[in-house]
């Protein structure tokens, strides 16, 4: 799924520090839980289902079967992580308005983040051997009508945030139109996929073959947290879970390339570097 708009209606947790001295207390924080939270969007139906009878795999189903299936013969783990939002929504509704999408802030950061872990952007393709990609090519599960897209932002690591953006809504256009070229949806070398924007707070995602790893991000959502100084507070988290081949990326690979991740979305002022 587009991870566009995973942020929205669970970002906005009103919090009125009420304690003496300005300090949050408990009431603040139930008053905080308690306001209204605009709700998630529902998935829409589909009146056109012919229920009752049996219908073949379009070509794009089939496709995506056949992976599926092929991805049932790598051994693979799932590692996961809680990323704290408020910066990076924040940076983001400085610069939306120039045309930057969340989309393109997260494969960014995540792109500077396997620039330090080229292990968990590799593959293995025949069960003998790593394959170390020379670029960072970010793919985004997009739906479609008919199926599952995974559109890419190639060398996202190298582009700036505000060409990303741009390149993501034309890839966006071009998959709903059905006008992807193929290296435009088969040349990822790590996978984004996101359900957060139905209030989804956590998943696994099915590992497409030839890639190392593929990235579940779920809803940012108002958490209650401890500070350093034993107070309470709010603070926007996210889960995210990575699921990877384990014959080339072990636990510590990936717990290195998640605390990297959070890092750079945590303090993301380099995302527009």
């Amino acid at each position: 799924m587009d991870v566009e708009t995973f942020h929205d209606g669970f970002l906005a947790a009103v919090l009125v520090p009420a304690g003496p001295g300005g300090r949050i207390v408990a009431k603040d924080v139930e008053a905080a839980l308690a306001a209204p939270k605009k709700a998630a969007p529902v998935a829409a139906a589909r009146p056109d289902v012919p229920l009752g009878s049996t219908v073949p795999f379009t070509t794009m189903q089939g496709a995506v079967s056949k992976n599926m299936v092929e991805s049932l013969a790598v051994p693979t783990f799932r590692v996961g992580y809680t990323i704290t939002t408020d910066a990076l929504d924040q940076l983001y509704k400085k610069i939306k308005s120039k045309g930057v999408t969340m989309t393109a802030l997260l494969a960014k950061a995540t792109a500077m983040a396997l620039v330090q872990h080229p292990v968990v952007n590799s593959s293995c393709r025949d069960g003998k051997s790593f394959t170390y990609s020379s670029s960072i090519n970010i793919a985004v599960a997009v739906a479609i009508d008919g199926g599952l897209i995974t559109p890419v932002l190639q060398d996202a690591d190298k582009v700036d945030i505000y060409s990303l953006s741009r390149k993501w809504k034309e890839l966006v256009d071009k998959a709903r139109a059905k006008q992807l070229q193929p290296h435009e949806y088969n040349s990822g070398t790590f996978t984004l996929s996101n359900l957060g924007m139905f209030g989804v707070d956590r998943f696994d995602a099915i590992l497409p073959p030839g890639t190392g790893a593929i990235m579940a991000v779920g809803a940012s959502q108002p958490t209650v947290v401890g500070t350093k100084d034993g107070r309470i507070g709010i603070k926007s988290q996210m889960q995210v879970n990575v699921t990877a081949d384990h014959r080339v990326i072990y636990g510590a690979d990936l717990a290195a390339f998640l605390q990297t991740l959070s890092k750079i979305i945590e303090d993301p002022k380099d995302l527009t570097f």
